[in-house]
């Protein structure tokens, strides 16, 4: 099972290592730096997708973001099942929605949150094992809208109505928030990210102390992965 990781940070590394973990699963990883300039190839060779989060805007007019859509756009039409997080989720939304999906908040979202789940991801496979509610670290300052016929709505916040989601049609699935990240991992990201976390108006001394592992928010990873691997994630 070979999978695409589309890394669109501005470094090759990631602060999740999430790469490892899909090699863990049995994926033939191939991570393709698309922020960098790289191309991931034959986009039939690849049998699911994974989308990371970046600093730029979907909406934004750069070379490799337009290059993106069109990657994103070829793997729906193939049945690729594909995973978003964060801008991961935006791009995803952008290209199979429409471009106009996508928009800049005038406030920042950001903290641990307890998102509200909604009864359509009780039988999802991806979303299916979140309870009630699912506790998570958020940070954006983009939101995907949650008005469109092809979105299914998973999880929302009382100032954000689309925080998890899946494409009504294609096996695609947008996390706006990050379980990727572990405590321990959470705690040194906040720390390199002061500054820019202080002027999204987040108080970063809070955030270390409330910082533990997205245990609720991760089995939609495991859920992925495991479905992915098992050729069960199909279009509807």
């Amino acid at each position: 099972m070979r999978l695409l990781y589309l890394q669109n940070g501005p470094a090759r590394t990631t602060v999740s290592g999430l790469e490892r973990r899909f090699a863990d699963a049995g994926f033939d990883v191939t991570m393709t730096w698309a922020y960098g300039g790289e191309d991931p190839g034959e986009l039939g060779a690849y049998d699911a997708c994974f989308v990371s989060g970046s600093p730029h805007g979907a909406y934004e007019d750069i070379p490799w973001i337009h290059r993106e859509h069109a990657w994103l756009q070829d793997l729906a039409r193939r049945g690729v099942p594909m995973l978003g997080i964060c801008f991961g989720s935006q791009i995803l939304a952008s290209a199979l929605c429409g471009r106009d999906q996508v928009f800049r908040r005038k406030t920042c979202e950001v903290g641990y949150m307890d998102l509200a789940v909604t009864a359509a991801a009780r039988q999802d496979p991806v979303a299916g094992d979140l309870g009630d509610t699912v506790h998570m670290f958020v940070w954006h300052n983009d939101e995907v809208k949650a008005a469109h016929p092809d979105m299914v709505i998973f999880a929302t916040s009382p100032d954000c109505p689309n925080h998890v989601w899946r494409h009504a049609r294609h096996p695609a699935w947008g996390i706006q928030g990050h379980p990727e990240v572990s405590a321990e991992q959470a705690r040194g990201w906040f720390e390199s990210s002061r500054a820019r976390l202080e002027a999204d108006g987040a108080d970063v001394p809070a955030l270390q102390r409330a910082a533990r592992d997205a245990v609720e928010a991760d089995t939609m990873l495991v859920n992925f992965m495991t479905a992915a691997r098992q050729g069960a994630l199909k279009a509807a």
